[in-house]
């Protein structure tokens, strides 16, 4: 599918999709996803996932990091598939024993779960970099295709909410998307650089993968980390649309384009993008936005999105990378 008003020409160089160099942007469950399709297909050294931590918190003493941990999960082949997150054949006993005492039983951590947090931040407090850290759990995990922290600096997302400023986990988990967002501020952003490996595997991409994790709270926070956001926009950039038919997957990203003052569509996810995006994937069922899509710019492939099993992982991906194989060209020539 061609945009007639901005056409791309193909890029001629001598590679199969499965020899493509990419880097997926990643956060939450839908991100993970795609980044497993992604595994399935690519040799392990040309994918590299660049994943979300303005979500990391400290809770009962442990940094926990659950985006990070999405994507080691899914990659392992070890992650819930009822909830998404968090490990698959979990026991509780832990938080129903911290329950009993009165303790801090909001956030789910499950038995298995709680051994990554704390070999995570034993080895973060002996002084190893978060990167460090993620790169030894992907090893032990058996996890091929690379996995890094958009950054080794301690960056916090807070939510602006009708209720006052709250820490991400505290909106998300505690009040569980209640109070109206207003806005977003990730504290410390300005401080924080790249981890090692993400600058030098943006520069060597030869597509950029935006998966279809939530906008405002997963992708911008990778894209505000200084320097990313220039790197990504040299690059072709495929994206996927983590809203269909005007609901958000999982999580709370049509509640938020609502509260923010957005229609809850793909067209929004296209906007969002508009100065990044080569091309934007969405749902068949949004196939009537396509013509307002194009007029952003930017190519649209309509087709299936939605995976609820791994085969379907494997098929978006296969999408994403046959389709990009088309329509790969210098940015300058959009």
């Amino acid at each position: 599918m061609t945009n007639p008003q901005s056409p791309i020409p193909n890029l001629h160089f001598p590679i199969t999709a499965a020899s493509m160099r990419i880097v997926a942007l990643s956060g939450g469950v839908g991100g993970a996803k795609l980044v497993d399709g992604l595994a399935s297909i690519l040799l392990p050294e040309n994918l590299t996932a660049v994943v979300n931590t303005g979500d990391d918190f400290d809770h009962l003493g442990l940094r926990i990091c659950p985006d990070l941990d999405s994507v080691l999960y899914a990659l392992a082949g070890l992650e819930n598939p009822e909830t998404g997150w968090g490990r698959a054949d979990e026991t509780w006993n832990f938080l129903e024993a911290l329950g009993s005492l009165g303790g801090p039983s909001w956030f789910k951590l499950g038995d298995r779960d709680l051994a990554l947090h704390m070999e995570r931040t034993r080895r973060l407090r002996r002084g190893e970099p978060l990167s460090v850290v993620t790169d030894y759990l992907r090893r032990a995990l058996g996890v091929k295709p690379s996995a890094i922290p958009m950054t080794d600096d301690e960056v916090s997302t807070v939510v602006v909410s009708s209720e006052g400023d709250l820490p991400f986990q505290e909106y998300f988990v505690a009040r569980r998307c209640e109070p109206l967002v207003r806005g977003f501020r990730f504290v410390g952003i300005e401080r924080a650089r790249p981890a090692p490996g993400v600058t030098e595997a943006l520069s060597a991409a030869d597509l950029v993968v935006l998966c279809p994790s939530n906008p405002w709270v997963s992708m911008d926070p990778i894209l505000a980390v200084p320097g990313v956001r220039e790197l990504v926009q040299a690059k072709p950039v495929v994206g996927v649309s983590p809203l269909v038919g005007g609901q958000a997957l999982k999580g709370p990203a049509a509640k938020m384009a609502v509260e923010l003052g957005f229609a809850p569509t793909a067209y929004a996810i296209a906007e969002h993008y508009e100065e990044l995006l080569t091309a934007l994937l969405i749902d068949a069922q949004d196939a009537s936005l396509a013509p307002q899509i194009r007029s952003l710019g930017m190519q649209v492939d309509v087709t299936g999105i939605i995976m609820r099993t791994r085969e379907e992982r494997a098929s978006l991906a296969a999408r994403v990378l046959d389709f990009a194989k088309g329509i790969l060209s210098p940015k300058g020539a959009r």
